[in-house]
């Protein structure tokens, strides 16, 4: 037994040795991913709801695409050391596109990310879990909503609604209407033509709006920091801008 002991020791010594080194290697990329899966779902009517629980997300408007289908490019890496074989699954029934991944164990690593091609003339809704999201090209209303991740929207003129429980919302775009707002992050609007509407605000982060030269109807306040606002100002415009943060600074700016 005096030998045994030892013996025994050492195995579990090893074993957890090896598993520390798991958990504290690099974590999982889907870059690395050198061989993406690619398919194409049919879709039915001008509407697309995009239901992601764990990924990283690139949506993007085209014309190089026929009406009545999408593409979605999928790269997963993944490896788990003790528990089940980590997998990713994507379904598309009527206008909702289903993108899940499995990963569980006790030492469980993996990342995804997904591409997903729209024909232009699709209304899209993106409802993310877990990762950041990444849109251009809307010229039709676009919505996101990520429970932890950045939102960035670029080269759109649609109607946009973003929103982040999590992470950062910024948007370079020139829609007439904008609403976007972050439970934890900054707000960073960047306007390329006059609009109609903005909603603006963070509960944890700055806010800042950039805006064409025009004359605006402005609300700007913060609860906890500093409220500066330069662009020109008439309560009877009827173009609307509201910026508040609930610890933060707030900036309504004319762009450069």
């Amino acid at each position: 037994m005096t030998r045994t002991v030892p013996v025994r020791a050492a195995a579990v010594a090893g074993v957890v040795a090896v598993l520390a080194a798991s958990a504290t290697a690099c974590g999982a990329s889907p870059g690395d991913d050198k061989n993406p899966d690619h398919r194409s779902f049919a879709l039915h009517g001008h509407t697309l709801t995009v239901d992601s629980d764990d990924s990283a997300l690139e949506i993007v408007a085209t014309d190089s695409h026929k009406a009545g289908s999408i593409e979605v490019t999928r790269w997963f890496q993944g490896s788990v050391v003790l528990g089940g074989t980590p997998r990713v699954s994507w379904s598309m029934k009527d206008d909702r596109l289903v993108l899940r991944m499995k990963c569980s164990g006790f030492v469980a690593d993996c990342a995804a990310r997904h591409r997903i091609e729209v024909p232009r003339g699709v209304t899209v809704r993106v409802e993310d879990g877990d990762g950041n999201v990444q849109a251009r090209g809307f010229t039709d209303a676009l919505g996101i909503s990520t429970s932890d991740g950045s939102v960035h929207v670029t080269d759109s003129t649609g109607p946009l609604r973003l929103h982040s429980d999590d992470g950062s919302v910024h948007a370079e775009v020139s829609a007439r209407r904008v609403r976007a707002s972050s439970a934890d992050g900054s707000v960073r609007l960047e306007l390329g033509a006059v609009p109609d509407l903005v909603e603006s605000s963070s509960e944890d982060g700055p806010v800042t709006v950039a805006l064409p030269h025009a004359t605006y109807r402005v609300t700007a306040k913060s609860d906890d920091g500093s409220a500066h606002v330069s662009v020109p100002r008439d309560d009877t415009s009827r173009h609307v801008v509201s910026a508040r943060s609930a610890d933060g600074n707030v900036t309504v700016r004319t762009a450069n």
